[in-house]
């Protein structure tokens, strides 16, 4: 069983290694689930007892490691608000939860292949896998971070067919090409054919190639259609631990708006401030805000700019004379709901909000409120406000005068395939990501974050204008080639002219088509489970 074990941490070893940001080893995934699937072929082989839970064992290991070695950045956050002891134990919360699920998925199978075949087996392991993507992107302890199509942000010249797929389709990718080469080597080794191994061969070779060589051809043809916008983005460098020491809110204005106006045309049509860049000590009254002193100097600024817009992010709140929502906390005679939001700003009294959707586990939302309270004093220390975010069911899509669409995507949210391609539907020409990932450090975990966004690009085909405070911000094309880049920690400012697109995508337009194929099958393996015990 020793060797089993190797294996699985071999497997874990190659997804580390494949995993961004590493560069140019993204390839590795089409063979990193190799030593892993034959450990637990072995296993179902072998005599052993409990075989069943030494699979999940296998699975668990492998996803747990793999996890924790490509987000350890998770601990660095939460490290910074926290002593080492309790840093460590919020962390095992995205470290371990997927490697559960993924192993659950592994369990799932063996109890499949202990009565059917295993091409059928397999059919079964692909879609439970995929659910369970599915379901860590859907429920509210969220974290879509180690979504297997993720891998290929960093070789996206390998992937345009995104734009049809989805990410998913990158998850499908990896699994057919593991389990046909596994198919391959262990009846090599074990001199058997079950299946004919020049089909084996033949179809290895077609599922790798034929996907890659397409997609390589899509991206040295795709040509934009010209429909130039003059952007700006901003990286004011303010330090998120020192928001309310060293520098106040209309220092932290100043600085933007200086910044800004150092690359700024007279036809610049945006400029993109990131997250929580417009502030204030106990937050902005968005009913009011028109009437705060940060408004007025920034439609002072807007003035040389025709056709200017300012879109950043916002620390508001709502005021309400009864409890109109779930998450409105009652303060004297009225009630409040805080947002972490964006915020469009033109040079009329016209005012535009959009209230951030997919909320972070722990420090934005406390999961399963009811049930877990008594956790929020303890999750609290994590940048706040646990529990005390509301947001908004679906996105907004913010319209510049000259009818300008643009995406208000505000950090954790850019994650999401499927929630993105909603503000294109909905009429987004550009995607604007406004951030802070600060809290981080200079981790991986802002390279991963930068990276994951040229996925949004080539899925939506849509220019993607990225705002951070401390880094990185960019601008990434409609191929999702990152045109320009910041440092990271270093206060800048980006100029680009970007081309504008109406035209959606099939992926944009049909949505995880995959994921709902995926959650036929699985009933169709579970129904195969149920029918097969009985008889």
């Amino acid at each position: 069983m020793r060797s089993n074990y190797l294996l699985a941490l071999l497997s874990a070893f190659l997804l580390w290694l494949a995993w961004p940001p590493i560069p140019y080893t993204a390839v590795l995934l089409l063979v990193a689930f190799v030593p892993l699937l034959i450990a637990i072929e072995q296993t179902i082989r072998g005599d052993y007892k409990n075989k069943g839970r030494k699979v999940f064992t296998l699975a668990f290991l492998t996803g747990v490691v793999w996890n924790t070695a490509s987000i350890y950045w998770v601990y660095n956050a939460m490290n910074a608000f926290l002593d080492a002891i309790p840093s460590l134990l919020i962390s095992l919360v995205p470290y371990t939860l997927a490697p559960l699920l993924m192993a659950l998925a592994f369990r799932l199978y063996y109890q499949l292949r202990k009565r059917n075949g295993i091409l059928i087996s397999f059919m079964g392991l692909i879609s439970f896998w995929i659910i369970y993507e599915y379901l860590h992107q859907t429920w509210d302890l969220s974290f879509p971070w180690m979504t297997l199509g993720n891998g290929f942000a960093n070789t996206h010249q390998l992937i345009q067919w995104y734009s049809i797929t989805g990410v998913y389709g990158g998850t499908l990718w990896i699994w057919l090409t593991n389990i046909c080469l596994f198919l391959l080597i262990w009846q090599k080794r074990n001199g058997i054919e079950a299946i004919n191994n020049k089909v084996l061969i033949g179809s290895l070779a077609g599922i790798i190639c034929i996907p890659a060589i397409v997609s390589i051809v899509w991206y040295s043809k795709y040509e934009e259609h010209v429909n130039p916008s003059e952007i700006v983005t901003v990286q004011p460098n303010i330090d998120p631990f020192g928001k309310w020491g060293p520098i106040t809110p209309e220092e932290q204005l100043s600085v933007l708006t200086n910044l800004s106006q150092k690359v700024a045309k007279l036809n610049t049509e945006f400029f993109i401030w990131p997250e929580t860049a417009i502030s204030d000590r106990n937050g902005v009254n968005e009913e009011e805000f028109r009437d705060y002193p940060q408004y007025q100097k920034i439609l002072t600024f807007l003035e040389p700019y025709h056709n200017g817009n300012v879109l950043s992010g916002i620390e508001s709140y709502a005021l309400y004379s009864d409890q109109r929502t779930p998450t409105a906390k009652k303060i004297g005679n009225l009630f409040c709901d805080r947002f972490n939001a964006g915020v469009l700003i033109d040079g009329s009294s016209k005012l535009q909000f959009y209230h951030k959707s997919k909320l972070v586990p722990g420090a934005e939302l406390l999961p399963f409120g009811n049930t877990l309270s008594f956790l929020k004093p303890f999750f609290a220390h994590f940048g706040g406000t646990t529990g005390g975010y509301a947001s908004q069911d679906k996105p907004s899509v913010f319209y510049s005068a000259s009818g300008i669409g643009a995406a208000p995507v505000i950090c954790y949210e850019s994650i999401w395939g499927n929630y993105v391609a909603e503000y294109v539907k909905m009429g987004a020409q550009f995607i604007a990501v406004i951030t802070n990932d600060g809290w981080w450090g200079d981790t991986s975990g802002k390279d991963q974050h930068l990276q994951y966004a040229k996925l949004r690009a080539i899925e939506n085909r849509r220019w993607v204008v990225r705002s951070a405070n401390t880094g990185i911000s960019a601008f990434i094309n409609q191929r999702g080639d990152i045109v320009q880049k910041s440092s990271w920690w270093v206060p800048t400012a980006l100029s680009q002219e970007i081309n504008l697109n109406e035209e959606l995508t099939f992926y944009t337009r049909s949505g995880d088509l995959i994921v709902y194929l995926s959650f036929l099958t699985g009933l169709i393996s579970i129904g195969l489970m149920i029918v097969r015990k009985r008889n």
